[in-house]
């Protein structure tokens, strides 16, 4: 199950700056613009399961690519501009573009993933492939 563990496309959140609560209140950090969607990875006797939330962004705005057993999940969460010119005191929602890449089992079926988003969650649905039971070969004079 190793195989599932994410690949992070930076070096390490340690490498980042820190600042004090004042200085990440009133000028912000780069540490809170980060944003990357949760995934929940879960298994089935036929299936692996993936899931990942991503509310906010058109299933058109998601793309998923399979490239050497890595599987990929990118989008982008745009920030909703509106005529009246709001004066935000606060803002807790993270915007910006994502990717989010899993290494993928041996054994997969890599012709056999389904992908849904519904309600903000994206579900992807990796088959396994059929267990072969070993044939016994007998042997002829």
């Amino acid at each position: 199950m190793n195989a599932f563990l994410p690949i992070l496309r930076r070096n390490s959140l340690f490498d980042l700056p820190s600042f004090s609560l004042f200085d990440r209140f009133f000028d912000g950090n780069e540490v809170d613009k980060i944003w990357l969607p949760d995934l929940d990875v879960s298994e089935t006797d036929k299936e692996f399961i993936v899931r990942a939330e991503i509310p906010g962004i058109e299933k058109d705005d998601i793309d998923i690519t399979l490239t050497d057993g890595l599987l990929t999940i990118k989008g982008e969460k745009k920030h909703e501009n509106e005529e009246n010119k709001e004066n935000y005191h606060f803002v807790e929602r993270k915007y910006g573009s994502f990717t989010r890449t899993l290494r993928l089992p041996n054994d997969v079926e890599h012709d056999k993933i389904d992908a849904n988003y519904k309600d903000g969650v994206l579900k992807l649905v990796i088959g396994k492939p059929e267990k072969v039971e070993p044939k016994k070969i007998e042997i002829k004079n």
